[in-house]
């Protein structure tokens, strides 16, 4: 078992969240406060941070606070993990549809 499945069970149970994936596609485009983060739902500010401390906890996003505001961003690399697994997971079904590819030309004659 590779030694990045700690953190990629993090990561996969930071973002089964609907709440948390939205807040993860909008930092990407751009740093922003907590309360414009809060804006597009309907829960409490204390339940927005929750979810932040999740995404925090999972190494997704970091947060600093400049007097009374927080301004949390998508830490970069973030998803590496994520992406390095899926890959992997890729790459076998990669390799059995290259093979039925290379069969299919050898097998079915080519038309005049």
């Amino acid at each position: 078992m590779p030694n990045y499945y700690d953190d990629l069970d993090l990561v996969l149970r930071a973002l089964a969240d609907p709440t948390r994936r939205a807040v993860v596609e909008r930092l990407a485009k751009s740093p922003a406060v907590v309360s414009e983060l809060a804006a597009p739902f309907s829960m409490s500010l204390p339940a927005l941070m929750q979810h932040l401390r999740v995404l925090e906890s999972a190494g997704l996003v970091t947060s600093h606070k400049h007097g009374r505001v927080r301004t949390v961003s998508l830490r970069p690399g973030a998803l590496d993990v994520l992406h390095l697994w899926l890959g992997e997971q890729r790459t076998p079904a990669e390799h059995q549809a290259d093979r039925l590819g290379i069969h299919l030309t050898r097998t079915i004659p080519e038309e005049p």
